[in-house]
């Protein structure tokens, strides 16, 4: 079935590893959970399951720092809140989907913050040609990702929760202290109390135009997880090189990954988003978010070109023309930091290392 999905569910492009997981697992697990805390670090941090058939390994799927995906599951698991904060790009939707697929088996039961969110998106809307018919009745009632998530005791995501009127975000404000969701109109029957296993996680980016900043009301109902940047050059590369693979897989695209062309592009990145490279020397950081989803895209980019229009094999000048269009889309001044970074450090790598780098260096020409 995963082949008929643009991007599956994790609960289905993970079902075999789930299914391993929960057959062996003999952990203890909160009410409703399928999972076992340490089942749940196992499946988003890798490691091997004990079978009678041996050991299976799991993959790691979250790069960045373990003891924050355990605070997020011991969060969870305690039926507080959670808020994933952090800058843009960072994976903080990819970990609130893995929880959720993991502890509820669905990572669908999700918001979209926007700044046309209204409270009926969050909490339940009408069916009005049923409710002129039949008037306020179960079966007239459209339940929303929050309600859905009460009943059936399991995780409701908020994705952009900054982005949504302020108003608006005070509306879970009760649900969440009082575990209790009031529908007026269906009178005696109206009062729907959360099943054990319900939790919302949340997610805001920092660095976001159009922010609304959550009242301290609501705040105080999550516990915050910031989830910041892969700060390791190599850790970067293999994050591009993996999700550069399974893209490619997914579009049946069969070109190789240039390793050393995802080691150039991880670098430029991570210098970019620190403002100095690693010989020292210090580069202007562009406005725009350099962010690793970012990187993976533009790499992605690249080896579709080739495997469209050329021979398979990476091109650095269309490698550096997706670089361009990615750094330089929100600040017209981002294209000279961006032409200063190839005249200053991609030159000087371009010396000192030669191979691919000095190949790159001769695509500055197309910053233009």
């Amino acid at each position: 079935m995963e082949q008929n999905y643009i991007k599956p569910p994790v609960e289905i492009r993970y079902a075999d590893e789930l299914k391993t997981l929960r057959d062996n697992d003999n952990g203890k697990k909160p009410e409703n959970w399928l999972l076992s805390p340490k089942a749940v670090r196992t499946f988003i941090l890798g490691g091997e399951v004990d079978t009678p058939e041996g050991k299976v390994k799991i993959p790691r799927k979250f790069y960045g720092n373990d003891a924050l995906v355990e605070r997020c599951i011991i969060t969870l698991a305690g039926s507080r809140g959670l808020m994933l904060v952090g800058e843009p790009g960072t994976a903080k939707t990819m970990l609130s989907e893995l929880l959720s697929a993991a502890c509820c088996g669905v990572s669908t039961n999700t918001v979209q913050g926007t700044a046309g969110t209204t409270e009926d998106m969050i909490k339940y809307s009408w069916n009005y040609a049923l409710l002129l018919a039949k008037g306020p009745c179960r079966e007239a009632l459209v339940p929303s990702p929050l309600l859905v998530g009460m009943e059936k005791g399991i995780f409701a995501r908020f994705e952009e929760i900054t982005r949504t009127p302020a108003e608006i975000q005070d509306s879970l404000i009760s649900v969440m202290s009082d575990q209790i969701l009031n529908i007026p109109e269906l009178g005696d029957e109206g009062l729907v109390q959360a099943k054990r296993g319900f939790n919302i996680i949340g997610t805001a980016n920092t660095r976001d135009k159009g922010v609304n900043e959550m009242s301290g009301a609501l705040k105080r109902r999550f516990n915050f997880e910031t989830v910041e940047p892969v700060s390791d050059v190599s850790l970067e590369k293999e994050i591009i090189i993996r999700e550069a693979e399974n893209m490619a897989k997914a579009g049946h695209i069969d070109c190789p990954v240039d390793t050393d062309v995802a080691e150039l592009l991880a670098v430029t990145y991570h210098e970019l988003r620190e403002g100095k490279t690693s010989e020292g020397t210090v580069v202007e950081k562009p406005a725009a978010v350099m962010s690793t989803a970012e990187a993976v895209s533009v790499y992605y980019q690249t080896i579709s070109h080739a495997w469209y229009y050329g021979d398979g094999t990476a091109d650095l000048g269309i490698l550096t023309e997706n670089l361009l269009g990615a750094v330089c889309k929100e600040n017209k001044d981002d294209l000279e930091k961006l032409k200063a970074y190839f005249r200053t450090a991609v030159k000087e790598k371009a010396k000192k290392v030669g191979g691919a780098w000095k190949e790159y260096s001769k695509t500055a020409s197309l910053l233009r």
